[in-house]
């Protein structure tokens, strides 16, 4: 199981979690005669952000699964700070880390251009630039549901309360998971599947440190450390 085994189970995960928040009218074909430009105008942003840095590609992955965690995938995690708005991006989950912003900023403007008016929502611009960013990274594709609307609120407190912290424990973590309606090898799927690269220990002995569930996933730690290890030195 490496990489894209992992961003292939993080596919499907995302991809019931995008379309389960949302009503029968989403279809895969919903700008087919209003921009039939939109969609391939996003796969050439996104492979062009990858190409310049391939972390990015895990980036924007992670941010459709921030965004899809708070109140559905409506692009809450997309705004800022206002008088009436709590923005979710200074949430401990999201302040510093979450990151992919101006590549988002910069699809939109892409797609309204080759659009000719904002007919595509930043909500399904998430989902798809998350697609895109597995496919460019190696992993499989899928047909991304579309038709979102974009939110005029976000809430910081429920990004507090909804996205998992890298300081819970193992237990804490699976109970976080499940409340969205995800077991445990999702839980590792998309933990897994936004992660290229370097690795922070802290979190990982947090779980893993005198936690006897945690054995469970003691193989998973592995494979995952021999990759972390070939990512560092690539």
């Amino acid at each position: 199981m490496g990489y894209h085994s992992f961003s292939l189970l993080a596919s499907f995960l995302l991809l019931s979690l995008a379309t389960t928040a949302f009503s029968s009218t989403l279809s895969p074909y919903y700008y087919y005669k209003t921009c039939p430009q939109a969609l391939p105008t996003i796969r050439r942003v996104v492979e062009d952000a990858v190409r310049q840095e391939r972390r990015m590609g895990a980036s924007l992955l992670r941010l459709h699964f921030h965004d899809c965690f708070v109140q559905g995938c409506d692009a809450s995690i997309l705004l800022d700070k206002t008088s009436t708005i709590d923005s979710e991006k200074t949430a401990p989950a999201n302040n510093n880390s979450a990151r992919g912003f101006e590549v988002i900023d910069r699809i939109k403007s892409e797609v309204d251009k080759a659009c000719g008016c904002p007919v595509v929502s930043c909500a399904d611009i998430l989902a798809v630039a998350a697609r895109d960013s597995v496919v460019a990274l190696g992993g499989p594709t899928w047909n991304v549901q579309l038709g979102r609307r974009d939110s005029t609120t976000a809430s910081r407190t429920k990004a507090e309360k909804d996205l998992p912290s890298p300081l819970m424990d193992l237990p804490a973590l699976i109970k976080n998971f499940k409340n969205k309606g995800l077991d445990a090898k999702d839980l590792v799927a998309l933990s897994g599947g936004h992660s290229i690269g370097l690795h922070s220990v802290l979190p990982s002995e947090n779980i893993f440190t005198n936690n006897p569930t945690s054995t469970l996933l003691l193989p998973v730690i592995a494979i995952l450390d021999a990759r972390i290890t070939m990512g560092s030195q690539t």
